[in-house]
C-alpha cells in the first residue's frame, strides 16, 4: 500500500483528530489513531472510548492501493509537524513498519493491524436536527466555565442542551454556581432535544467547530454525534436528569449594584493576590453612599482592600464570595456594564451583563452561592 498526501491537508486532519486521542492509556491501542485508505478518500479515526472523531480527507491525495492500519497519534502528528516539504510519500512496509518519505528524507514507524482498533458504534437516530456552529460555540464556551471538573465531581461534569421550537438553551452548575445560556435559532426546529453531554465532549467541540459551521446533531440510545464539513464528532450521553434548575435564580432582591465590568476585574485581580492564600475567599460590601469595597481577611502573606464607586439600589449589605468563580463569569459576559443582586448574605448572587441602556438582558444569567463565614 502506498500513497502520497499534501502535507497541509494531513496536518489539518491529525489536528482535529488529536482531540479524542487517549495520551495515558492502559489500553495502548487508545494512543493511535486509525487511517483508513480508500481510492476515493483517506479517513483518520480516533477513539478514547467516550468520544470519537472521523476526519475525511478528499484533496490533495493519490491513492496506488487500499489498506487500513494504526499507528501512535503522538508520534505520527510529531514527525508530520517536522516535515517542510508540500508533499508527503507514504507506504506500508512489510514486518509492520510505515515508511514516511519526502526529498529530504525517510523515517519508519511501527504499525498495528486496523481490526485492533476500537469501532464506533452506529448511533440509532431518534432526533436529527441543525444548528449554527456559531451559536453552539458561543453557548459552550457561555456555560463550560461553571460545570465541575471531570475528576473531582463526575456526576455535574456535564452541559444540559435543550433545543425546543426556535431557541437553544444551555445550562451548567457545580453545586456552587449554575449558567444559564439562550440563543434565539434562525428557523424553528422539526424537533425537541434535550440531552446531558459530557463536558470533556463539549470542550473538544468548541475546539474543532467554526462560526460559519452548520452542524448536524443526530442522537439515540444514549449517544450523539456532531457532523460537519468533512467531520464527525461522536460521544457518548450521561445517564441522568439535570435538576429542574430555574427556581434557583432569585426573582427579588434587597440589594442591586450595576457597575463597569472593567473596573470589578482589575479590583478582583488586586484582591486575589491577597486572597490565593485564603482559597480566594473575599468579602464584598456594598453601600449606597460608599459603593463597593472588596476585602481580604488577614493571611500570611497580607491583607488589602479596594473600593469602587457605582450605583448601589436597596439595603447596604455584605456578603463572602469566592473571587475566582467571580472573575469566570466576568470572563463570557460580553457587555461593559453589569448587575449583581441578591436577596440575603446567604442568598445566591444573580449577575447579568447589562446592555449600554442598562437594561437587563436575560439570555445569559449566572448564580454563585455566597460563602458562609
Amino acid at each position: 500500500m502506498k500513497f502520497t498526501i499534501n502535507k497541509k491537508s494531513l496536518k489539518e486532519g491529525l489536528d482535529v483528530v488529536s482531540h479524542a486521542t487517549a495520551w495515558i492509556t492502559t489500553t495502548p491501542i487508545l494512543e493511535n489513531i486509525l487511517i483508513k485508505v480508500n481510492f476515493s478518500n483517506i479517513l483518520l479515526v480516533s477513539n478514547n472510548l467516550e468520544m470519537a472523531i472521523e476526519y475525511i480527507i478528499t484533496e490533495g491525495i493519490k491513492i496506488n492501493s487500499e489498506w487500513s492500519f494504526s499507528i501512535p497519534s503522538r508520534l505520527f502528528s510529531s514527525y508530520i509537524n517536522l516535515i517542510e516539504e508540500d508533499e508527503i510519500e507514504i507506504e506500508l512496509m512489510s514486518h509492520e513498519s510505515l515508511q514516511i518519505k519526502t526529498n529530504s528524507g525517510k523515517t519508519k514507524i511501527k504499525w498495528k493491524i486496523a481490526d485492533d482498533f476500537p469501532l464506533i458504534p452506529k448511533i440509532k437516530e431518534e432526533i436529527n436536527m441543525q444548528i449554527n456552529g456559531g451559536i453552539l460555540k458561543k453557548s459552550i464556551e457561555k456555560t463550560l466555565f461553571s460545570s465541575a471538573e471531570w475528576n473531582i465531581r463526575p456526576t455535574l461534569a456535564w452541559i444540559f442542551v435543550q433545543i425546543k421550537d426556535d431557541e437553544a438553551i444551555f445550562a451548567s452548575t457545580d453545586s456552587f454556581r449554575l449558567s444559564e445560556y439562550k440563543n434565539k435559532l434562525s428557523k424553528k426546529t422539526d424537533n425537541n432535544f434535550s440531552q446531558i453531554i459530557p463536558s470533556k465532549t463539549a470542550f473538544e467541540i468548541k475546539s474543532i467547530i467554526k462560526d460559519e459551521d452548520e452542524i448536524n446533531i443526530v442522537s439515540g440510545e444514549n449517544q450523539i454525534g456532531f457532523f460537519f464539513w468533512n467531520i464527525k464528532v461522536y460521544s457518548r450521553l450521561l445517564n441522568g436528569k439535570f435538576p429542574d434548575y430555574h427556581n434557583f435564580f432569585p426573582s427579588n432582591f434587597s440589594t442591586k449594584a450595576e457597575i463597569n465590568k472593567y473596573d470589578l476585574i482589575q479590583g478582583l485581580k488586586k484582591i486575589n493576590l491577597i486572597s490565593r492564600e485564603n482559597n480566594y475567599s473575599i468579602k464584598m460590601s456594598f453601600s449606597a453612599e460608599n459603593g463597593i469595597l472588596l476585602e481580604t481577611s488577614e493571611t500570611q502573606i497580607g491583607e488589602g482592600e479596594v473600593r469602587l464607586k457605582w450605583d448601589i439600589e436597596g439595603e447596604n449589605n455584605i456578603i463572602w464570595i469566592n473571587s475566582t468563580y467571580f472573575l469566570e463569569v466576568l470572563g463570557v459576559i460580553d457587555t461593559t456594564h453589569i448587575s449583581i443582586s441578591f436577596e440575603n448574605p446567604l442568598a445566591p448572587v444573580l449577575i447579568t451583563p447589562l446592555e449600554e441602556n442598562k437594561k437587563e438582558k436575560w439570555n445569559f444569567r449566572h448564580i454563585i452561592m455566597p460563602l458562609k463565614i
